[in-house]
């Protein structure tokens, strides 16, 4: 297997192998653009998000400063919106649902390093896949850690830390996140 095959398997692998490097140096020109285009130039930015990421709904927003590893490895749906200095570190696969809305300065993390500190001076990581499901809301300074998969209509509290997945209808928060209440959709607000 190769490098980037091991990584999206949630194997270890090399992050300084010659083609991850590469595809993150490509990854970097691009955001480097993304970041650089006015913001009130909707169309130019949504065009530039199309191309680098996997796949996206129609319509999605993303204010700079704007941060992920390859791009290729995340999928967003419909009606997307992240707000300012998001952070994705894409190393396994990302999915997100639509009408998601992440505040400023949320922290998505894939990538995670071996516990055994010398493992760890060699280089070697893995990546788990993250999936946040439909309707969810992140709130500001929110860190989503490796593995964790959120149901539909999750609302995570600003500054939380998620290190385990819950389900559907859940107000979140805390390190590590814990429920704080149940959703009931029905209700509006």
């Amino acid at each position: 297997m190769t490098e980037q095959q091991k990584m999206l398997a949630g194997e270890l692998y090399y992050p300084s192998d010659k083609t991850l490097t590469q595809l993150r140096k490509v990854c970097r020109q691009q955001l480097d653009i993304l970041n650089s285009t006015c913001q009130t130039e909707h169309k130019a930015r949504t065009r530039l998000l199309k191309s680098l990421f996997a796949k996206t709904g129609k319509r999605l927003y993303i204010e700079s400063m704007f941060k992920c590893d390859y791009g290729e490895n995340i999928s967003v749906g419909e009606n997307f919106y992240a707000n300012f200095n998001c952070v994705i570190l894409d190393a396994a696969k990302v999915t997100i649902g639509d009408n998601c809305m992440i505040a400023p300065q949320v922290g998505i993390y894939t990538a995670t390093h071996p516990i055994d500190p010398v493992a760890r001076a060699s280089g070697i990581e893995y990546a788990k896949p993250i999936t946040l499901g439909n309707n969810c809301w992140i709130g500001g300074m929110a860190v989503i850690n490796p593995g964790v998969t959120l149901g539909d209509n999750v609302v995570v509290a600003s500054g939380a830390v998620v290190t385990k997945s819950f389900g559907d209808n859940v107000v979140i928060g805390g390190n590590p996140a814990k429920i704080i209440r149940k959703v009931y959709p029905e209700e509006g607000a």
